[in-house]
């Protein structure tokens, strides 16, 4: 089974930036729609943004404007570059397929102050 590990998180300033990494071990075909997630306390597990094999991305309204997802097929790798961070943007980022999803991985923390 596909095993996912996220890296990057921190702890960073309102208006600060993040850049999120999400190795995948194996291959995952191009045609995986993948999207990195963030739950935080109390809250829903919630999709922030999805990228397709093609490079079309989707994002959540939060997030729009501010995030970018990417991908490395080459590499099993998918990035979220997150810029002019808030503190709502706190919580735990998880990346992972979007719909039939493999295992979760244990995420990043991302926690944003002011």
């Amino acid at each position: 089974q596909v095993q996912l590990v996220e890296s990057g998180g921190g702890l960073v300033q309102a208006g600060g930036s993040l850049r999120l990494s999400c190795a995948a071990s194996g291959s995952i075909s191009r045609i995986v729609v993948m999207g990195w997630y963030r739950q935080a306390a109390g809250k829903q597990r919630e999709l922030v943004a999805s990228i397709t094999g093609g490079g079309n991305t989707n994002y959540a309204d939060s997030v729009k404007g501010r995030f970018t997802i990417s991908r490395d097929n080459a590499k099993n790798t998918l990035y979220l570059q997150m810029n002019s961070l808030k503190p709502e943007d706190t919580g735990v980022y998880y990346c992972n397929k979007v719909g039939l999803r493999y295992q979760w991985g244990q995420g990043t923390q991302v926690t944003v102050s002011s």
